[in-house]
C-alpha cells in the first residue's frame, strides 16, 4: 500500500494570526496526530507572497487514512475553537495524495519546499512520469542543496478540485532555486514541452514553520 500526503493550505482570512497558529500548533494539529495513520504534521509559511499563505503537510500511511473513523471523529468533536477559526478562514484546500516515487534523503524537516503541481491531457501523463524520471529528476538531485524530491498522484480533493500531480521537492534554503544547475534543469526543451502542455499548473516556495507535536 502506497504511503500518503494529506496537503492542506490555508489562509487565516479575519482570525487573528496569533490565535491561527495557537489554534494549530496546540489544538488543531496536535488532535490530527491523534489519529492512527497519520505520521507526521509539517507546517510551512509562503515565501512567495502568494496566497494561501500557509502550507500543512501531512504524512500518511495512506490516503485512506483520511476515510477512517479515527479522522472522521475528529469533526464530529469539534470543539467551539475549532468552529470559530474555521468560520474565520478565508481559504482552506484539503487535498489526499498517493505517493508515487521518492528520491533522494533528508533527516530533519527540509528548511524550503518547493511545491509544483500540474495537471496534464489525456494520454501525456506517460510522457510527463518519463521525463521526472529519465532527466528532471536526475539533473536537481545534482543541485547542492537539492535533498529529497516525492512524486504524488492526486487521490482526492476535499474542498476545490487540486492538479492531479504533485512534486514536493525538499531543499537546504532558498538559495538552491539560484543554482545553475535548477536554472539548467529548468531550460530543456522537454521541460518547455511538459510546462506548455500542463492545463493546470501551481508552482509555490515555502518555507519551515514547525513540526507540530501530539
Amino acid at each position: 500500500m502506497a504511503a500518503g500526503l494529506f496537503y492542506v493550505y490555508t489562509d487565516p482570512g479575519s482570525v487573528d494570526e496569533a490565535e491561527f497558529h495557537d489554534w494549530y500548533d496546540h489544538e488543531h494539529g496536535p488532535a490530527r496526530l491523534g489519529v492512527p495513520g497519520i505520521r507526521s504534521a509539517l507546517r510551512y509559511g509562503a515565501l512567495d507572497e502568494e496566497k494561501p499563505p500557509w502550507l500543512a503537510l501531512y504524512d500518511l500511511d495512506s490516503p485512506e487514512v483520511i476515510d477512517s473513523a479515527g479522522y472522521k471523529a475528529l469533526g464530529a468533536r469539534a470543539s467551539d475553537r475549532d468552529k470559530s477559526v474555521g468560520a474565520g478562514l478565508a481559504a482552506l484546500d484539503r487535498r489526499v495524495y498517493e505517493q508515487i516515487s521518492v528520491d533522494g534523503s533528508v533527516d530533519d524537516p527540509a528548511p524550503v519546499i518547493l511545491a509544483v503541481a500540474m495537471s496534464v491531457p489525456a494520454g501525456a501523463e506517460d510522457d510527463l512520469a518519463a521525463w521526472y524520471t529519465d532527466e528532471h529528476i536526475p539533473m536537481l538531485l545534482e543541485v547542492p542543496g537539492w535533498q529529497r524530491i516525492r512524486r504524488f498522484r492526486l487521490n482526492r480533493s476535499l474542498d476545490a478540485p487540486g492538479p492531479e500531480f504533485l512534486s514536493v521537492h525538499e531543499l537546504a534554503g532558498p538559495e538552491v532555486l539560484e543554482e545553475p544547475g535548477f536554472l539548467a534543469a529548468i531550460s530543456t526543451p522537454w521541460r518547455d514541452r511538459v510546462v506548455a502542455s500542463a492545463l493546470r499548473r501551481e508552482r509555490r516556495v515555502f518555507g519551515f514553520r514547525n513540526s507540530v507535536r501530539a
